[in-house]
C-alpha cells in the first residue's frame, strides 16, 4: 500500500502539491510514477487536492487538517481504510515526482523482510551518498548510520563535522515504511522536543528509541523544497 500525504498549506512554498510539472500537478505526477507498484491513495487536507486527484484517475481521500506530520496523516488515511496490521505502508511525499519506483521497491523488500525476522518494530527509509557541498543545503536532509546501517541521527545541518577529514555525507531520501502495526505504535509515541527543533518527524521514533532501518540506493531524483527547484523540475520537463 503506497498512501501520499498531501497538504495544501505547505509552510515554506503553499499549494506546491498542485504546481504544473510538464502539464501535470505534482501531486498527481508523483502517484503516476509509482502507481504500478501498489494501490495508491493521495491522503489531503482539502478538498481542491482531492478533486484534482480525482480528475486524473487518482485515488484520493480528505483526512484531517490539523496533523503534524505526513506520518500522521497516513495514519488516519489507514485507519479509514481499515488495513491489516500486517499490510505495508509506504509513505511517498508529495513533493517527489521523481522518485524512481525501483527505489519503493527496495524499500518494500527490506520491509518485508523485517517482517519475516518478527522485528518487534517495522520502520524504514532510504538514503544516498551526496559530496559536501550539496550536504550544505538545509532543505537536504542528512542521516548518520550505525554499523548496520540503522540511521543514528537526521539533520539539516553538516554531519557528520568533518573535523578530522575524510567524511561522507549520506542524503535522506523523503520516503518512509512502516508495517500499519508499527505505524500505529509510531503515531502514539508522544512528540519529540528535537523533531520540533529540526522540523523532522522521524526523531520521534529515534527519540523513543526505536529502530529505523535505511536502505541505501541510487537516486538522482529530488523533492520540490523551493521555488526554485519547482523550477529546475519544470527545465527537464521542456
Amino acid at each position: 500500500m503506497i498512501i501520499i500525504p498531501a497538504r495544501l498549506a505547505s509552510t515554506r512554498f503553499p499549494q506546491k502539491v498542485l504546481a504544473d510539472i510538464g502539464g501535470l500537478p505534482m501531486v498527481v505526477r508523483t502517484a503516476k510514477r509509482v502507481a504500478h507498484l501498489d494501490r495508491v491513495v493521495v491522503a489531503a487536507d482539502d478538498e481542491l487536492i482531492i478533486s484534482t486527484c480525482r480528475e486524473h484517475g487518482i485515488e484520493a481521500m480528505l483526512t484531517s487538517t490539523t496533523h503534524k506530520s505526513g506520518t500522521d496523516r497516513i495514519h488516519e488515511c489507514a485507519n479509514i481504510l481499515k488495513l491489516d496490521e500486517n499490510e505495508i505502508i509506504v509513505n511517498v511525499q508529495a513533493d517527489e515526482p521523481f522518485i524512481e519506483p525501483e527505489v519503493v521497491e527496495m524499500l518494500i523488500k527490506k520491509l518485508k523482510a523485517l517482517q519475516d525476522n518478527k522485528e518487534p518494530f517495522i520502520m524504514g527509509s532510504c538514503f544516498n551518498a551526496i559530496n559536501s557541498e550539496a550536504a550544505k543545503d538545509p532543505n537536504l536532509v542528512k542521516v548518520v548510520l550505525d554499523d548496520e546501517n540503522n540511521a543514528i541521527y537526521f539533520s539539516r545541518s553538516l554531519i557528520p563535522y568533518n573535523m578530522g577529514g575524510g567524511a561522507t555525507y549520506f542524503g535522506h531520501i523523503g520516503i518512509y515504511g512502516f508495517s500499519k502495526k508499527s505505524l500505529n505504535e509510531f503515531c502514539n509515541l508522544s512528540d519529540a522536543p528535537i523533531e520540533d527543533i529540526e522540523k523532522l518527524e522521524q526523531l520521534r521514533a529515534i527519540y523513543h528509541q526505536k529502530k529505523i532501518t535505511m536502505v541505501k540506493v541510487a537516486s538522482t531524483g529530488f523533492g520540490i523544497d523551493t521555488p526554485e527547484d519547482l523550477k529546475r523540475a519544470i527545465e527537464i520537463f521542456l
